[in-house]
């Protein structure tokens, strides 16, 4: 059964009352109207007029706040931008009720296309690394570079520590884990959570503890939470078994766009041998590893991410130089 035969919960049916996302100072949130859907685009301006656009993709369970610390240190590089996909962070469930990978990226291409503005440095976190290699290769005209942070593309033996993950895919595995721990407060699930995806969970401040704690109790009156999360869950199941074109690996071999990529030596969702596999994927890698890393390396190591992604703009800043070539050229040579 796909994602999209399971019964599915209508944003237009949806109205729930709950406490407002968190803006961080300097960011904005702003509701986008699309065809089929409605994104939260969070956004950080750059510290000065013409710098090239970012758009940041957030992973399974996560929102564009994940991207917060990143984007606080980028904005002297590019004018950042991060959608909270839909049925995540503050958009509403699809009006479709798909979450498939292939949905997902289509909510990206369909925020691209009508931003405008021409390509921009995408980037993803786990199941929005997936999508973002889904857009970069269905679409180079909207790429002009590709991060990547612990990427979700199928490995042939999931790590032990992912399954439970994965099991959410399995129809009735939500609901029974709702029953299961319905007694479990927002501190416990945050907490089990960061164990999860940090390599030390004890880099988090006490604040963003607190600030974690105060999303998860936002996101559990969410009458959709879960159900979100587990069509997502079953969206990253059903591209891992694709074969053909459609197949990650293979998409991933077509992407055009320079990439970077970002593993993390403790993360216990991605395999950190999957990062060599990557590197030979991707025809224009640079592999960044993280030996201390968990999951979420943007987010605990923010600084070490930042300079390894400007290090990748200077790189194909030059290379456009010596080619001779403006960005209007680098856009015809990728489709555009």
């Amino acid at each position: 059964m796909s994602s999209t035969e399971l019964p599915s919960v209508s944003s237009a049916t949806v109205l729930p009352t709950v406490a407002p996302v968190r803006v961080e100072e300097e960011e904005q949130l702003r509701s986008v109207r699309l065809p089929g859907m409605t994104l939260a685009v969070r956004s950080r301006p750059a510290r000065r007029e013409g710098l090239p656009r970012a758009l940041y993709v957030h992973g399974l369970g996560g929102s564009s706040q994940n991207w917060s610390a990143l984007m606080a240190l980028l904005d002297d590089t590019v004018d950042s931008e991060a959608v909270d996909l839909p049925g995540f962070g503050d958009s509403p469930p699809p009006d479709d009720g798909n979450y498939s990978v292939t949905a997902h990226a289509r909510a990206v291409i369909r925020y691209l296309d009508a931003r405008g503005g021409g390509p921009v440095h995408l980037v993803g976190n786990s199941m929005g690394g997936a999508i973002s290699t889904r857009v970069a290769a269905l679409r180079p005209d909207l790429v002009r570079t590709l991060t990547l942070v612990s990427p979700a593309l199928p490995e042939l033996r999931v790590q032990r520590t992912a399954v439970p993950t994965a099991l959410l895919a399995v129809p009735g595995v939500a609901a029974l884990f709702t029953r299961l721990t319905r007694e479990w407060t927002a501190e416990q699930r945050v907490r089990g959570m960061m164990a999860l995806c940090y390599g030390d969970p004890s880099r988090v401040t006490p604040e963003g503890f607190r600030t974690a704690v105060q999303e998860m109790e936002r996101r559990l009156r969410l009458p959709y939470f879960w159900d979100a999360m587990a069509r997502s869950a079953r969206g990253i199941v059903d591209a891992y078994t694709l074969g053909g074109q459609h197949g990650l690996w293979r998409q991933a071999e077509r992407v055009l766009a320079p990439t970077l990529l970002v593993y993390g030596g403790r993360d216990q969702l991605v395999g950190f041998r999957m990062a060599q596999r990557a590197a030979r994927a991707f025809r224009d890698a640079r592999l960044l590893t993280l030996p201390d890393a968990g999951h979420v390396a943007m987010m605990e190591y923010p600084e070490t991410v930042a300079t390894a992604f400007r290090e990748l703009l200077a790189e194909t800043a030059g290379r456009r130089a010596e080619d001779g070539g403006s960005d209007e050229s680098m856009d015809e040579s990728m489709g555009g």
